[in-house]
């Protein structure tokens, strides 16, 4: 959400914009805010408000203010007028003006007022990625709270702007039990996990995709611990175990439980519990937020789609006399079976120890002989991403990064995507373009006739290239 934020205090802030609402669903919002200047952008977690018109000076003139929640669909792109997409069924608000076009789909746009949104900031807890975030006012509320630590850093009241995958990932880095109790946290374990929560959101701000293994660990760990720890993992790239599956609050939770033991006091007398959400069987699905590279789906059939799996065991000549029609579990024992070379050229786990030493020239490197353990610290983190807004990839840059990983590029909206080098027409293609590939049997591509002339285009790059140097 702050990086949405940058980029449309950047592109829109402090101009007047034609407000309309192409679906009807926000006509009286649009018509408050049509032409009236766009004064400020504020987000608090998973919130966006655009303040239009008005002063923050305590004068009876406050404007408008539009409250913005995507949900987990939902996009505010912006857009040169002449490489803007068509409106569709869902877009809820266009902006039109000064050579832009913004439109927002999303599953919250309503009009509200100055007393509202104050009332709506008041329920909003502590957000790691704001300048005025305080560890200490969300202490006070997580030290008297009932609820389970995996429950709290889902609750926006507390951590506000905290998902699921940070919510797994931030727990095995501070090697908390998600059913630990808050009121039997240590403070010092408390600030071990605000530290990892904002380490690992601000590098999302700034990398613009959900990256939480440490860079200098995941050259150690290797496939498929390169992304992510233990979340949508069947096991535990540091000591080899299984990742526990269950449900807090509806919601999938993960974790190791040899690296994050559920103890007594927060580990003061060492007395492990059995977990208090029963555990289940747990399948490695296809993840849109945050997606597995080739090599960790090779590892891992069951992540890919059937017609994946398909394209996958046709390289290999549809082995065993498996049938078209065969069922995914089928597929997935044909493949297992199939790449098991690829499996043993993979990277062997390092033994039986949550501690991993890092690379020789790694900068966060602890001294020789020290192990690099989750708990070390390397740098006190500050919230906010005031100071990191000059580091902050660029929209194109962080959205062709997920399509290569596999994902949309505004999946949990750490990306924005839409700038005036990637419109929505050349991210459709860049996907499009990218399954063909991936999906297309080499019995099913076209032969290329063998060149006579250097000078002669090859007919497949014009064909997948039809605009030259912006998909080179």
């Amino acid at each position: 959400m702050h990086r949405v934020a940058v980029t449309h205090r950047r592109a829109l802030v402090g101009k007047r914009f034609a407000a309309t609402s192409p679906n009807g669903k926000f006509e009286q919002g649009a018509r408050a805010i049509d032409g009236v200047k766009l004064r400020k952008v504020e987000v608090i977690g998973k919130n966006l408000f655009y303040k239009f018109g008005g002063h923050d000076d305590g004068s009876t003139d406050r404007g408008s203010i539009v409250h913005v929640h995507f949900g987990m669909s939902g996009r505010f792109g912006v857009f040169s007028a002449d490489t803007a997409p068509e409106v569709t069924p869902n877009t809820r608000l266009k902006l039109e003006g000064h050579g832009l076009v913004a439109l927002l789909s999303a599953m919250t746009v309503n009009l509200i007022d100055h007393e509202t949104y104050a009332k709506k900031c008041q329920t909003l807890g502590q957000d790691p990625l704001r300048e005025d975030a305080c560890a200490e006012t969300l202490w006070g509320k997580f030290s008297k709270t009932r609820k389970s630590v995996g429950a709290a850093l889902m609750d926006q009241t507390m951590f506000a702007g905290v998902g699921n995958i940070y919510r797994a990932e931030i727990l095995y880095k501070a090697g908390v039990h998600p059913d630990e109790s808050c009121t039997d946290l240590a403070r010092g374990t408390f600030d071990a996990l605000w530290h990892h929560t904002v380490e690992l959101m601000q590098r999302g701000f700034v990398n613009g995709s959900i990256l939480t293994v440490d860079p200098e660990e995941a050259l150690v760990l290797g496939e498929p611990w390169t992304r992510r720890y233990v979340y949508n993992q069947t096991s535990c790239g540091r000591c080899g175990d299984r990742v526990k599956v269950w449900d807090i609050a509806n919601r999938t939770v993960y974790a190791c439980e040899t690296c994050q033991p559920l103890r007594k006091n927060s580990g003061v007398s060492g007395q492990t519990q059995p977990a208090k959400g029963e555990a289940k069987a747990f399948v490695p699905f296809v993840s849109h937020c945050a997606p597995d590279s080739t090599a960790t789906t090779l590892l891992e059939p069951s992540r890919l789609t059937v017609a994946q799996l398909k394209a996958k065991l046709e390289e290999k000549g549809w082995p065993f006399g498996l049938k078209k029609t065969a069922k995914k579990r089928e597929l997935v024992a044909a493949a297992l079976a199939a790449f098991a070379p690829e499996k043993l050229d993979t990277k062997e786990k390092p033994s039986q120890s949550c501690e991993v030493e890092a690379p020789h020239d790694s900068p966060l490197r602890p001294p020789v002989g020290v192990p690099f353990t989750r708990s070390r610290i390397a740098t006190p983190t500050t919230p906010g991403t005031k100071a990191l807004e000059h580091q902050m990839n660029s929209a194109r840059n962080a959205a062709l990064e997920k399509i290569a990983a596999g994902e949309k590029g505004n999946v949990e909206h750490v990306a924005a995507a839409d700038d005036e080098t990637v419109s929505a027409k050349a991210m459709q293609y860049l996907v499009r373009t990218k399954k063909k590939r991936s999906e297309r049997s080499p019995a099913k591509r076209r032969k290329v006739p063998e060149k006579t002339d250097p000078s002669t285009p090859d007919p497949v790059e014009k064909k997948r290239n039809p605009r030259g140097v912006l998909f080179q």
